[in-house]
């Protein structure tokens, strides 16, 4: 199919085109993340599917259709979805709080109980936020985008589920939330003055927030982030074992299936939060580097995806998803090293959970969904009547 042959419209339109336009790479290495996920929840489990592979390979298989079939979505449904989609996720996320579904689990109150099927908004709201904030943006002009009265708007659209996701309490999430709505933010052009001034701003309130506005338990963990060694067998017990884990693989690691923190179950949450250190025992600096490459590729064709997008929705909605994947990405990584406190962040595609990998599987549909229709225009003012 030539260049300008996919400049036609009724080219475009065909099936057969978009399934030729999807990046191919992308969805690979989206497969070799998700399968070595399986791998390691097997090997964890002792060389048994249950109770995590086969749910872990399962559920990436049945996301991994619904993935590509919602890639050949054009962009104006994604962009008319976003409000609603928005609206109906604080809706859960405020059900959780306000009403007798909300559902404790792991000392926070953030699962909504539907009888049928246990979720977490949460997850799923920083799908919804991406997706808000890139429609509101598509209508406003560089300078509105800059810095303007308008931006109490989107301020409002993160902190409103921001703090709901933070009483629960899931500081993960919420920080999640924070943060992928600060890129979206920079990415649609805040001015560098006010994004030096929140940082200012963040860097000031952490101290008093961490004393005053933390749980107790979440405060020790910050506090044990700073010294593990101070309480080793309580709450540094989990980075202790994580860096063992990192440690004792050395170069090559202890051969898939012997590593003794993962399999003597020394390692604490090792299908969820911790999962990477396991890697990391088991392949060592080689495997363990080798995944990491596969993330950076994963989050750099993505951005490239995004740039080449002619409507502006479709760009900034892109590059949110990228920045949320990224995030979790580095959050967890430093987390499972000891560079930032445990606050529950899972490794995507590799961590064993529902909820996390819908998420993600959804928000790379709305990538390859920019990638194959990015000749498709989104005129400034389309969806305002």
């Amino acid at each position: 199919m030539t260049a300008s042959a996919l400049t036609r419209p009724g080219e475009r339109d065909r099936l057969s085109t978009k399934i030729t336009e999807l990046d191919w790479r992308l969805v690979a290495l989206l497969c070799v993340v998700a399968f070595t996920g399986t791998a390691m929840l097997y090997s964890i489990a002792g060389g048994e599917w249950q109770p995590w592979a086969m749910d872990h390979l399962t559920r990436f298989g049945a996301m991994l259709v619904v993935m590509l079939g919602l890639a050949m979505l054009h962009p104006k449904w994604w962009f008319r979805a976003a409000y609603p989609l928005y609206a109906v996720l604080l809706l859960l996320v405020l059900m959780i709080e306000f009403t007798p579904l909300g559902y404790v689990a792991g000392g926070a109150r953030n699962w909504l109980n539907l009888g049928f099927i246990r979720i977490q908004p949460a997850e799923f709201m920083k799908l919804g936020l991406v997706l808000a904030l890139a429609r509101w943006y598509h209508n406003q002009t560089a300078q509105e985008a800059r810095w303007s009265w308008k931006l109490i708007i989107p301020v409002a659209m993160i902190g409103v589920p921001f703090l709901l996701v933070a009483k629960q309490p899931d500081l993960g999430s919420a920080m999640i939330i924070g943060l992928t709505g600060a890129a979206v933010m920079f990415v649609a052009g805040l001015s560098w003055k006010v994004i030096a001034a929140g940082g200012i701003a963040a860097v000031v309130t952490i101290p008093p927030f961490v004393m005053f506005g933390m749980h107790d338990y979440q405060r020790n963990r910050v506090l044990t982030f700073l010294s593990p060694e101070s309480d080793p067998t309580g709450t540094g017990y989990n980075i202790i074992q994580s860096k063992i884990a990192l440690g004792s693989g050395g170069v090559l690691g202890r051969g898939y299936g012997l590593g003794s923190q993962s399999q003597l179950e020394f390692l604490p949450e090792r299908q969820t939060d911790f999962i990477f250190s396991t890697v990391a025992e088991e392949f060592g600096f080689v495997g363990s580097f080798g995944l990491l490459a596969c993330y950076v590729a994963i989050i750099l064709i993505s951005l490239r995806i995004a740039s080449t997008a002619h409507s502006h929705f479709a760009r900034v909605s892109a590059a949110g998803m990228t920045a949320f994947f990224a995030l979790f990405v580095l959050i967890n990584g430093a987390m499972v090293m000891g560079l930032a406190p445990v606050v529950g962040v899972p490794m995507p595609l590799l961590s064993y959970g529902g909820s996390s990998m819908m998420t993600v599987m959804l928000g790379f549909a709305l990538v390859l969904s920019t990638r194959v229709h990015r000749y498709a225009e989104l005129p400034k003012g389309y969806g305002l009547i």
